[in-house]
């Protein structure tokens, strides 16, 4: 009990005696204290005095896929940062290869008593993965937000890029610089924002369009990229921008240069891409705006008990930096 006591009162920021005033439901402690002292022991995994069972803590989840896209911490800032401001406290849950898988993430969430969860780059966005846990909070009654596209049965509500604008901006660039043969590397098959990204490629190109698909890392792109630059694609799209960091190092690894041989546009504007080596011209999700309108559907939905599970779909804007050129003349 004393070791419970110490734990959670350094994770509250509070004395013991405070924790202890608060788990015997005393007078004399703020509310706000007192919701941290209660949020403290829901993150720590203690089980709360049966008395406070009945109140849900003020906690959200936020999965993340992983943490070495930029793009995913860049989101986790806006969204940890929004729900902080509306007084709810962020457990962010990223996933590794070989570690936690995003099913077991749920299950500690429940077991927390969050009182949502935000769910970016998941299985949700795979037809073909299991979608069982999710439906575990659908029988809850949890609400959910999912950030960006997801497979429709689930019925959350998804905040997302608008995959066709940004394959209409990445290629119509190409296409302006004279490239006529233009391939995509593209997620796995069954990833539903590539999969929207082909069939806008598909509408967008008058010839038939040259894709390969990869995981999303730079060695998949690498391989992938390289099978179309052989077969003679002059500009990439890719979907992501580690994948067009990949298709970078494919190139010149087939002794081409980006941009006067190849040029590639990758998609994110994730950090850091203006200090890559060309900078990369790529297809910019705005992550602010759709970060506070993922907690702001969440929100509405624990406060208010609003239902939604429409999507909502966010412009991108194609951002012309060093990895796009005019195509090579013959």
């Amino acid at each position: 009990m004393t070791k419970r006591l110490a734990e959670v009162a350094r994770k509250a920021g509070v004395s013991e005696a405070t924790v202890s005033r608060v788990l015997n439901g005393r007078s004399g402690v703020s509310e706000a204290t007192r919701t941290s002292v209660l949020t403290a022991l829901d993150v720590l995994g203690y089980e709360r005095p049966t008395k406070l069972r009945g109140e849900r803590a003020r906690l959200v989840g936020l999965v993340l896929p992983e943490l070495q896209n930029p793009i995913f911490p860049a989101l986790a800032e806006v969204v940890t940062g929004s729900l902080a401001q509306r007084g709810f406290t962020p457990a962010l849950c990223a996933r590794t290869i070989g570690g936690v898988p995003e099913s077991d993430y749920v299950e500690m969430l429940l077991d927390h008593q969050v009182s949502g969860v935000i769910f970016a780059g998941g299985s949700y966005a795979l037809d073909d993965a299991s979608h069982d846990h999710y439906r575990r909070l659908t029988e809850r009654g949890l609400p959910v937000v999912l950030v960006n596209a997801g497979v429709d049965e689930l019925g959350f509500p998804r905040v997302s890029t608008d995959d066709a604008v940004a394959v209409e901006q990445a290629y119509g660039h190409l296409r302006s610089l004279g490239h006529e043969r233009i391939g995509m590397v593209l997620g796995p098959e069954g990833h539903i924002p590539s999969r929207r990204k082909l069939v806008a490629m598909m509408q967008a190109s008058d010839t038939e369009v040259e894709v390969e698909r990869s995981s999303f890392s730079m060695e998949g792109a690498r391989v992938a990229a390289t099978k179309l630059v052989e077969r003679g694609v002059t500009g990439i799209i890719c979907a992501s921008d580690v994948l067009a960091l990949g298709a970078i190092r494919a190139a010149r690894r087939l002794g081409r240069a980006v941009p006067a041989d190849v040029s590639i546009v990758g998609f994110d504007d994730s950090a850091f891409m203006t200090c890559t080596d060309p900078p990369l011209t790529t297809v910019r999700q705005p992550i602010e705006t759709m970060g506070q309108a993922a907690v702001d559907l969440l929100v509405s939905q624990i406060d208010e008990g609003r239902e939604f599970s429409d999507e909502l779909l966010f412009e991108p804007e194609l951002v012309v930096r060093g990895s796009t050129a005019p195509a090579r003349r013959t």
